[in-house]
């Protein structure tokens, strides 16, 4: 469906939006300029439009008979046909500016259909002189924001819907202007800052200085409502200026939470007080970093009943939570009856209302409501971060390791589903045991037990006197490692070894429940070339995180990224109503880029950082 349009040229928004998002629609038209031979639609088979070339009576007649075959070819999916229809009249085409555009377009539109997206920008590119009809316009600015989103440009096919608006009926602009506004959400507000002072394009300028506005100043309401004004007065005609985003509209609406008593609700004694006393540093590490004389946070226990801890909190005067930690914790506070719920003084008559939660877990089944989030440090997560991250370094055969258990099958299931959605195909997954086992896995995953097995029989048939080295694969081209730190040492050696000298070695990526304690720059460097993903905090050494590593000097990566997420959950308290309102906000945290999703979800987008020269580097 992406790779071919309707025969008809001008594709209503509803189309576009088959064509940028893969959803269906049936085509509106705008009546063409009235030609000889409109080359507006190719309804008909290639062949009747070349028997009418043929009996032509002009040579303009011919060439557009010609260039509707070509059309025709491209709307069966027939590149090669096209492209020779194309060649056929490309020295006698007659020098109008529509034939001309119409030949370039349908050039590029051939070239698509065999995915070389780079060569159709090239081709696509019409002089600024020509005066040419809106269905040619309207095609010309579908077609190269399509293709920008191929190559993954976001900003370039965001110019060219920019400029697709101005040629579109009001209703359908308007549609248009909600894809743009969508695919400014993700962008960091830097590259919105940078693209944003285009003298060229001042509608294109204006969607990206409102959308840094909207993510500088998401946070803070007052502030928000005097930027928006000043823009609007800059750009009184800008579409965005007339209707403002529906999202945006929300977020101007939405109040901060801005409580005075914080509760946080964590083990503090038992078997996970280690774990949460982590935590809590985080919470009080950010706390002291800003301090605020009006707000106090009051820390509960939950080693006896997270519904107790609650309980108490409420009767303290709580106008936020954050907490619990565990999953058990929260799935007992979401199950309560309203024979259970918590109350206050234990007053069954009194049934505490509830108040704005940050839960430090993520439960699976669940139902959202406005006031509750949910912040975890989630291994899932992590994977599909990963897919996304090597689908953006242009991988498209990824080989998966991961280790047999429930952790490596959670995220080897969750890398593969967002590589699916991503690409529409299946990750290859192989699971391995500990010891030799793994060796096995690595040894067939990687096509050497085959290779080996063909070199016995041949020797078996000519000789031990042949000369042989097996071979491995050579159809992937990046390998996901989802292990522990304990069998990182192993599980990459077992790779390295196991690529032949015929093959060029992979980009080999892993996660950060990979990433190996010992620092020494011998470790480091047999890890040379491995790319790994983290918070961000972790990636590069700061004056933050060395003045940790002299307070805490035993903890593990693990209790470091704990430590920031207590530290990032603190922060996040005043964001996540706007940062909900506004899904396009983000928010740099120290566990990562953070952003929420409609159901309360906060999301991360880890940093990615390569071993090299001993010594792991942002990458």
């Amino acid at each position: 469906m992406l790779k071919r349009l309707n025969t008809t040229k001008f594709i209503s928004i509803a189309i576009l939006s088959t064509l940028l998002f893969g959803c269906g629609s049936t085509p509106s038209q705008v009546k063409p300029k009235v030609t000889q031979v409109s080359l507006v639609s190719a309804p008909l088979q290639p062949t009747d439009y070349l028997a009418k070339a043929s009996t032509a009576s002009s040579q303009e007649k011919q060439n557009r008979y010609v260039l509707l075959a070509a059309h025709a070819f491209i709307n069966e999916g027939d590149a090669h046909s096209a492209v020779k229809t194309l060649t056929s009249i490309k020295t006698s085409l007659v020098q109008k500016p529509e034939l001309l555009a119409e030949h370039k377009y349908l050039t590029a539109r051939a070239l698509e259909l065999t995915s070389t997206y780079d060569q159709a920008l090239n081709e696509l590119n019409y002089p600024s002189q020509w005066q040419l009809a809106d269905w040619q316009m309207v095609a010309y600015y579908q077609f190269k924001a399509r293709l920008y989103q191929f190559t993954k440009q976001p900003i370039e096919q965001v110019r060219q819907l920019s400029l697709l608006s101005t040629h579109l009926p009001a209703e359908q602009a308007s549609e248009v202007n909600d894809s743009i506004w969508r695919i400014l959400q993700p962008l960091h507000e830097q590259t919105l800052l940078t693209f944003s002072k285009d003298p060229s394009n001042s509608v294109f300028a204006g969607w990206l200085q409102l959308a840094y506005i909207a993510k500088h100043y998401a946070i803070t309401p007052n502030k928000l409502v005097q930027h928006l004004g000043d823009w609007q007065q800059v750009n009184p005609t800008h579409p965005a200026s007339i209707k403002l985003p529906t999202d945006l509209e929300k977020a101007l609406t939405t109040k901060p939470y801005k409580p005075n008593n914080i509760a946080v609700l964590l083990p503090l004694t038992g078997p996970r007080a280690n774990i949460a006393s982590t935590v809590k540093h985080g919470i009080m590490s950010s706390y002291l970093t800003n301090p605020d004389d009006n707000v106090s946070i009051n820390f509960f226990d939950t080693a006896k009943g997270a519904s107790l801890a609650y309980q108490k909190a409420m009767a303290a005067g709580a106008e936020f939570i954050i907490g619990p930690l565990l999953q058990s914790e929260i799935e007992e506070l979401q199950s309560a009856t309203p024979t259970n719920k918590p109350t206050v003084d234990n007053d069954p008559s009194l049934i505490s209302q509830p108040v704005p939660q940050l839960f430090l877990n993520h439960v699976d089944d669940f139902s959202p409501s406005n006031d509750s989030f949910y912040f975890a440090l989630s291994p899932a997560h992590e994977a599909s971060d990963a897919a996304e991250k090597m689908f953006d370094d242009g991988i498209t055969t990824p080989l998966v390791l991961a280790s047999n258990n429930a952790v490596g099958h959670r995220m080897a299931d969750s890398f593969s589903k967002a590589w699916a959605e991503l690409t529409q195909a299946p990750a290859e997954i192989h699971f391995y045991d500990p010891g030799d086992k793994m060796k096995v896995t690595v040894q067939k995953s990687l096509g050497v037990i085959d290779s080996k097995e063909r070199i016995a029989r041949i020797k078996a048939l000519i000789g031990n006197t042949v000369k042989a080295d097996f071979r491995s694969r050579r159809d992937i081209d990046a390998i996901y490692m989802i292990s522990g730190n304990r069998d990182l040492p192993l599980l990459k050696p077992f790779i390295d070894v196991n690529f032949s000298v015929f093959a060029e070695p992979v980009p080999l990526y892993t996660t950060s429940r990979a990433r190996v304690e010992d620092n020494s720059r011998e470790v480091s460097q047999e890890l040379n070339n491995l790319i790994i993903s983290d918070i961000p905090w972790l990636i590069a050494s700061n004056d933050e995180t060395q003045l940790v590593e002299k307070l805490w000097p035993t903890w593990s990566y693990g209790r470091k990224r704990l430590y920031i997420m207590g530290y990032d959950a603190l922060e996040l308290v005043g964001k996540l109503a706007q940062m909900r309102a506004l899904p396009g906000y983000q928010f740099s945290g120290r566990s990562g880029m953070l952003s929420v999703s409609p159901d309360g979800t906060v999301n991360r987008k880890l940093s990615w950082g390569r071993y090299q020269r001993g010594s792991l580097r942002p990458q």
